[in-house]
């Protein structure tokens, strides 16, 4: 991950450490709060994370810090100044701060397509996917649809699967069997099982995976063969997903400059509202 905010620190952090399920479960909690980590306290993140506090102090050890304190030391020095949770809130209502705490995950959004090379080869694999599965469930099913809508006026394949149940496996085996080479899923949380067991299935049956992710560190990353993080926001009482909704759009204009006939999908679609009056101007 490019770029220096506080997600992109821990991300660079983390990468290339061989992490438990349950230090992976500390570091997504960690990246998904990176502005808040360095001022939580080790039962703190515990509680955040849904682990013991013991398991925070072992995380600690495992990325060679000497224990919980000596790791929160290094996250405060690494900190922008004046990045301490609070600084200036209270100037804020909560409808501010969850719309700040959006555009912070648009900045970190930013900086990791600083390196546009994981997007440009996603949408290279979407392009030639024919047809294209289009995966997302629950919460991200919303997601899916929005990006299979705008999808499907330049790929002749698009398949949304939004629904789950035992006729998931037969939806990705018939894409599979028509020719599809890729599968891009939208994951978010609370991550349903079935989006994991969904990708296990369909790698197994040889398709490639593109994940869209609130973090690296997501159920579905050990799924996936190629996954991009856009950290959801946490302020209201249900998870936000503008970053997430952006990242989809960037992608589709990486599958549109991967596919040579997308500007004349385009333009005959355009003259086909055209003369059917689909739209008011």
């Amino acid at each position: 991950m490019s770029g220096s905010g506080p997600a992109a620190r821990l991300q660079q952090l983390f990468e290339g450490r061989r992490l438990t399920p349950t230090q992976r479960r500390i570091a997504h909690s960690m990246v998904r709060r990176a502005g808040d980590v360095p001022f939580l306290s080790s039962v703190e993140l515990a509680e955040l994370a849904g682990v013991s506090q013991p398991s925070v102090t072992r995380f600690a050890v495992a990325l060679g810090f000497d224990g919980y304190p000596a790791l929160r030391k290094h996250l405060r020095e690494v900190a922008p100044a004046g990045s301490a949770p609070g600084d200036g809130d209270d100037a804020y209502n909560e409808y501010q701060q969850a719309v700040l705490g959006e555009i912070e995950n648009l900045r970190q959004l930013a900086e990791l397509l600083a390196d546009p090379g994981p997007v440009e080869r996603a949408g290279r694999l979407l392009a030639a996917s024919r047809p294209l599965p289009v995966l997302g469930l629950r919460a991200a099913s919303s997601q899916a649809r929005g990006f299979g809508y705008f999808a499907a006026k330049v790929h002749p394949d698009v398949r949304v699967l939004d629904e789950g149940g035992s006729m998931l496996p037969d939806r990705i085996d018939a894409a599979r069997r028509a020719g599809a080479t890729a599968l891009i899923c939208f994951a978010l949380p609370r991550y349903p099982k079935e989006v994991v067991d969904a990708l296990a299935y369909a790698r197994g049956q040889g398709l490639t995976v593109v994940s869209v992710a609130d973090s690296a560190f997501a159920p579905v990353a050990g799924h996936s063969d190629l996954l991009i993080p856009a950290a959801v926001g946490t302020g209201l009482a249900f998870d936000t997903a503008c970053a997430p909704m952006l990242l989809g759009r960037v992608l589709l204009e990486a599958m549109c400059d991967a596919l040579p006939d997308a500007q004349a999908r385009l333009e005959e679609f355009d003259a086909r509202a055209a003369a059917r009056g689909l739209f008011v101007e």
